[in-house]
């Protein structure tokens, strides 16, 4: 099993009394929450975390995009990829992901990422992603060509990174005359591409086909969810044709390591609520505009995932859905081993700083992890 630290990058300071007044903390929070005099030292702790995290052996670090929001303070995770790629040594670093919709030249994403995969010398993994609902209320995007402007700007990217060049690319969204692209990544024939998700079938039938077998990450999820997700994969691969690998699979989660179980709950408590009750909370209109995902797909997350979120989770409830694992060494180790033999999926995606939680806990959560959880997982045969 591969083990990967994934960082949110939040903004930990936030006065949590906003939503007396406002419903959400994306997209309509006055950015008057945020001091930006915080803003340096909370990117310098951040950045801190994921280079320990590389120090203690993960085999990879993780960043990903969010715009006006509380709930990640990297609109631009390349940015922290770069500084990433010339301070980390080992592990890989993966950016998961760029929303591909909300953007206007996807040969930029290219050509970033081509420069990301020489600068720390072809340890990138490129994630895609279309972007939750409101990022389209923030980027003024229509959602109705969510999925078009996706496939698309997807299909630039690939030829960019495995064509001779310069081509002509004439698409419906997007047309260019000259691609040709300076520099070319390391990895061959394109670094590998990672799609996480909320668990559309649309999705997960893209990802699972002969023709990509893309590596699928679900995300913040009951853990019924995730496996019915990943019995999906496999049973579309399998009518495509071929044997999926665990490799293909990941399931993100945020994850808490303390002395003992009762030191781990106390602790983690009111940061994971404030994650779910507070970071995460959308509005449904703003989460799934018109358009955004076909009708079954907006009815089934309706009904499996987000009906859990219109009201307030606690640390027991969260635990009991599989939506976070916290605890001992030993019980974080039991959990997810068990977990890895009835969902099958081969890459760990463990949050490690969850919400307001302070440095010191993230710290001692990281290293319990990488001493005394982290070798026991890396023994579990994933092929």
């Amino acid at each position: 099993m591969k083990l990967f630290f994934f960082h949110l990058m939040p903004y930990g300071d936030l006065d949590l009394s906003y939503a007396q007044k406002h419903d959400t903390a994306w997209v309509t929070l006055p950015n008057s929450y945020f001091d930006p005099a915080r803003g340096k030292p909370t990117y310098d702790r951040y950045i801190s975390e994921l280079e320990l995290a590389d120090e203690l052996g993960f085999d990879g670090i993780c960043v990903n995009e969010h715009h006006q929001t509380a709930y990640g303070l990297m609109p631009t995770p390349n940015l922290i990829a770069a500084v990433l790629a010339r301070t980390t040594k080992r592990a890989k670093i993966a950016v998961l992901g760029r929303a591909l919709p909300l953007i206007n030249n996807p040969v930029n994403i290219a050509e970033e990422f081509a420069m990301l995969d020489q600068m720390s010398g072809g340890r990138l993994i490129a994630g895609f992603v279309r972007g939750i609902g409101s990022e389209y209320f923030a980027s003024a995007v229509n959602p109705t060509y969510s999925h078009e402007r996706f496939y698309e700007a997807h299909d630039l990217i690939l030829q960019a990174w495995t064509r001779e060049g310069p081509f002509r690319f004439q698409g419906k969204h997007y047309q260019f005359d000259y691609v040709n692209l300076w520099p070319r990544p390391v990895q061959a024939p394109h670094p590998p591409v990672w799609i996480p998700s909320q668990g559309s079938r649309e999705t997960i039938e893209w990802c699972a086909a002969a023709a990509r077998k893309y590596t699928y990450l679900q995300t913040f999820s009951p853990i019924a969810l995730a496996q019915k997700n990943f019995d999906l994969y496999r049973e579309i691969a399998a009518n495509d044709g071929y044997e999926a690998s665990p490799q293909q699979m990941g399931w993100a989660v945020p994850t808490y390591v303390a002395e003992t179980d009762d030191i781990a709950r106390r602790e983690l408590k009111p940061h994971v609520e404030a994650f779910f009750n507070r970071f995460l909370r959308i509005p449904i209109e703003m989460r799934l505009p018109p358009g955004y995902s076909s009708v079954a797909s907006t009815k089934h997350l309706i009904e499996t995932k987000f009906a859990m979120r219109s009201s307030d989770q606690t640390i027991d409830s969260l635990i009991e859905l599989g939506m976070v694992v916290c605890g001992s060494a030993a019980t974080v180790r039991d959990t997810f081993l068990h977990r890895q033999k009835t969902m099958g999926s081969g890459n760990l995606i463990a949050m490690m700083q969850i919400a307001t939680q302070p440095a010191k806990q993230t710290e001692k959560s990281l290293r319990l992890f990488a001493a005394d959880v982290a070798p026991h997982l890396r023994s579990v045969a994933v092929e």
